[in-house]
């Protein structure tokens, strides 16, 4: 098994590359860590691939906020200083704070 080293870290903001939805990193699997049939389920032509990390949000949109499962190809970092909304945040973190929220549980 190749080693992965994830780029992006929890509590950090991070926006989609090709969707409007940005979020807050909660989790990170090392590598593809969901069921075949959500994985089959993206169109082949941008189906990621299965061996780089794959990140946890706490997500938001225009419209609402859900947990989105996004591979790392797909994120960017969001550095526009604003922060997000989702009602789960302070579940799992403290207040934003220089771009991102610093952890207050322990994760496994």
């Amino acid at each position: 098994m190749r080693m992965t080293r994830a780029k992006y870290c929890l509590g950090q903001v991070v926006r989609h590359r090709k969707h409007p939805f940005r979020g807050v990193i909660f989790d990170v699997d090392p590598q593809f860590n969901n069921t075949e049939e959500w994985y089959q389920a993206i169109p082949e032509d941008s189906r990621p691939a299965k061996e780089q990390p794959f990140y946890h949000l706490l997500a938001e949109n225009e419209q609402s906020f859900y947990v989105a499962y996004v591979s790392e190809q797909n994120l960017v970092a969001d550095y526009s200083g604003e922060p997000v909304d989702h009602p789960d945040i302070p579940e799992l973190f403290g207040p934003f704070e220089d771009g991102h929220y610093p952890l207050h549980v322990q994760l496994n």
